[in-house]
């Protein structure tokens, strides 16, 4: 297979992390007798100092003609400023929205050999794994109005959080397809007990939930989910959210896999690429960490197992992303260790040691 991928390293460790998921691509490539060329393009920080935009319209155009996105991180202090016009996030939630990526998928799992890397019990986490459904384009990030103002009563500022019917049920619908391909169980998390939007939510599950007589559902309010994640994790199968619920409760979901460097992620919408297959957006949890920026010590394992879904999920090469978890796994369970993950005592590598651990592995 010829694969055209563009890079959007962005800022900060995204930087370090991108080129990790280029070696372990190079080294699938070389495996398994596939070529990737890749394009490289602004976003973020980095883009608003080159360009004054977030999103230059070149790294629009190429992501919209590529088969797949590899992104690092967007943001850092020296752009964290509240009063600023253009801010590096806007790049990321505009890139979502112009790929109409609907749809992001952020699987926990938790690796036996990183049992001791959470604060949680073992007993707790043995046998997690799940998956979000975030719903990506709407909600509270997208709404209109939005933004602030000075008044005679002082400053105030305002966010719209708006759903339709039609973003609702697609999320919900790929939710369930989802379920069917895995343990056949689907959560739905809302606040419908105060929220209009959530309500809606909660009523289109219902209308929903009938057509997929062959999977199990429940609805649960989202503080008790954010409980639940903690207190039985192993319990959830597919749970299904909107924008910002999802956002946060796959932050939380990090303490469950041992560091927010381990938890990849894909975006992924109607729209399809040359091999027919969905133009994913493909990028680790992790935000931009630019307090170990340069030190060589990034988790690049969030970045590589997004490697692994973009293989799978927007080019079809299921064997290989298999191969590809299955190197993590085993250079984990060898015991490397980057600091995030190392316990006192342990020994602790860096960024390029955990990649070439994993590729070695492949």
């Amino acid at each position: 297979m010829h694969a055209q991928l563009v890079l959007l390293p962005g800022d900060g460790i995204g930087v370090e992390v991108v080129e990790a998921g280029v070696n372990v691509l190079d080294a699938v490539g070389a495996r398994f007798g596939h070529t990737f060329e890749y394009q490289r393009g602004l976003i973020g920080g980095a883009a608003i100092d080159a360009t004054g935009a977030a999103l230059p319209d070149e790294t629009a155009e190429m992501c919209q003609t590529a088969d797949a996105i590899l992104l690092g991180a967007c943001g850092g202090p020296k752009w964290d400023n509240p009063r600023a016009t253009v801010r590096p996030e806007q790049g990321l939630l505009k890139l979502r929205y112009i790929l109409g990526v609907f749809a992001n998928l952020r699987p926990v799992r938790v690796q036996p050999s990183l049992a001791d890397s959470t604060p949680l019990k073992a007993e707790q986490i043995r046998g997690v794994d799940l998956v979000v459904v975030r719903e990506l384009t709407g909600g509270l990030y997208f709404g209109k109005p939005q933004g602030r103002e000075e008044g005679p009563n002082g400053r105030s500022a305002v966010d719209t959080l708006r759903y339709t019917e039609g973003e609702v049920k697609r999320a919900i619908h790929f939710a369930y397809r989802l379920a069917r391909a895995r343990r056949r169980q689907v959560t739905h998390v809302d606040k419908a007990n105060v929220l209009a939007s959530s309500r809606l939510w909660r009523e289109i599950h219902h209308e929903i939930a009938p057509e997929y007589p062959d999977v199990k559902h429940e609805d649960v309010l989202v503080d008790a989910m954010a409980m639940h994640l903690i207190r039985r994790p192993a319990t959830f199968d597919v749970i299904v959210t909107e924008n910002m619920f999802g956002d946060i409760l796959t932050d939380e979901a990090a303490v469950l896999a041992g560091s927010l460097g381990m938890l990849p992620s894909a975006s992924i919408g109607e729209a399809l690429n040359r091999h027919g297959l969905p133009r994913g957006l493909y990028e680790p949890v992790h935000g931009s960490a630019p307090d170990i920026v340069g030190q060589g010590i990034a988790n690049p394992v969030g970045t590589i197992l997004s490697v692994a879904l973009l293989l799978e999920h927007s080019l079809g090469l299921t064997a290989e992303a298999q191969a590809v978890e299955r190197a993590v796994d085993a250079a984990l369970a060898a015991g490397l260790r980057t600091p995030d993950l190392a316990r006192p005592g342990e020994t602790r590598g860096g960024t390029e040691a955990m990649t070439t651990a994993i590729i070695e592995r492949l």
